[in-house]
């Protein structure tokens, strides 16, 4: 259960970025902001700790100041998702793009230093992908494993911790998503049996091209879902 620091917390961020408070304006004093959340100076102060932690503000001992979004850290995607009954189409392409690319570079850097038996093991868990059945939660269970391996068997410790995070801050904001994503298994399977040839071969060009080709599909099937609840939400709005 949420403290009530937290929930000082979340209306905050709430507000600044629906764009209530702007850059460099004030947050109102301790004092206001316990008697607007009827809450104690300390549940204020642990509210702004957390909010500091995000960047969202810079706390001086004169107050609290908000700070450029630009500047945050990546946990405020989370939030920033979470705006509004469907998140936004544009940030969840752009968050998209970003993981697509860390993941293929991700996949050429594991060419490079994974042995034999890592790039056996990355093919193994192509192999599910294959199947143009597989249902949506199997299919998006067995692509999750494939980019963990992936990330693993690259080495590289910042790539894999950046991508993690974003991925952690996006999953759980679509999960409202799930119930208009369709994806045609038929493509997805011709991109596991490309991947698989490029891995055996460990061949780069391919690799880039299939991971091009792969990112284009996610983003599409993404914004197909995002268009349709869209549309739900908006036809349940005028039937109220």
């Amino acid at each position: 259960m949420a403290g009530k620091h937290d929930q000082i917390a979340g209306s905050l961020i709430q507000d600044i970025l629906s764009g209530h408070y702007r850059v460099s304006e004030r947050l109102p004093s301790e004092r206001d902001l316990a008697a607007r959340f009827d809450a104690n100076r300390g549940a204020v102060r642990e509210a702004m700790k957390k909010l500091e932690q995000l960047g969202l503000v810079d706390v001086q001992p004169g107050g609290a100041r908000v700070q450029d979004q630009g500047d945050a850290s990546l946990d405020v995607m989370g939030h920033m998702l979470a705006q509004g009954d469907v998140p936004d189409a544009t940030l969840v392409d752009q968050i998209m793009v970003v993981t697509n690319h860390l993941l293929g570079m991700a996949a050429e850097q594991a060419i490079e230093l994974a042995s034999d038996d890592e790039i056996k093991h990355i093919r193994s868990l192509a192999k599910p992908l294959m199947q143009v059945g597989l249902d949506q939660e199997a299919h998006f269970l067995a692509r999750f494993e494939l980019m963990q391996s992936i990330m693993t068997a690259s080495r590289n410790m910042p790539l894999h911790m950046i991508a993690r995070t974003l991925f952690e801050q996006m999953a759980p904001n679509l999960a409202c998503l799930h119930q208009y994503t369709t994806f045609d298994g038929s493509e997805y399977s011709e991109f596991a049996y490309q991947l698989d040839d490029a891995l055996r071969q460990r061949n780069k060009e391919a690799l880039r091209a299939t991971f091009e080709a792969f990112s284009n599909l996610n983003r599409e099937t993404m914004m197909r879902a995002i268009a349709a609840a869209h549309k739900d939400v908006g036809q349940e709005a005028i039937s109220r």
